[in-house]
C-alpha cells in the first residue's frame, strides 16, 4: 500500500542521522616508510584464516623486492582474536619497540 503524501506546514518531523556521534577524534596518520629495504616487519595474525599459508608467501615476495628486510613472526605476538586478544594488544607496543619493528602486516580473517 502506498503512503499518502503530506504537504502541510503544521507538521514537524524529527530528522535522524543514520551515523552515530563521533566517539574518537581524527588523528594524523603515522608517517609512511619510503621503503621496506632494511626494515623489520611484524606479522600480526588473528589465527583464523590461512595466515600460516599467506605470511610465508608475503615474506618471500617482500624479501625478493626489499634486500635486508627482516620479519618478526606472528607467534611472537600471539593471536589478536579470542580470549587473550586484550592482553596481546596491550603488549603489542612494547614488543614492537623491543624488536625494532618499522611496519606491521596484520591479517587475515575475512
Amino acid at each position: 500500500m502506498q503512503m499518502p503524501m503530506i504537504d502541510d506546514a503544521r507538521y514537524t518531523y524529527a530528522v535522524v542521522w543514520p551515523r552515530a556521534k563521533k566517539s574518537v577524534e581524527l588523528q594524523s596518520l603515522a608517517e609512511r616508510l619510503d621503503t621496506l629495504q632494511g626494515k623489520t616487519v611484524a606479522h600480526v595474525w588473528d589465527y583464523m584464516i590461512r595466515g600460516d599459508e599467506i605470511f610465508p608467501i608475503l615474506q618471500q615476495g617482500l624479501s625478493e623486492r626489499y634486500p635486508g628486510i627482516k620479519f618478526v613472526n606472528y607467534e611472537t605476538f600471539g593471536s589478536t582474536h579470542g580470549d587473550q586478544e586484550h592482553a596481546v594488544l596491550a603488549g603489542m607496543p612494547e614488543k614492537l619497540r623491543r624488536f625494532g619493528v618499522g611496519a606491521v602486516i596484520s591479517g587475515m580473517a575475512c
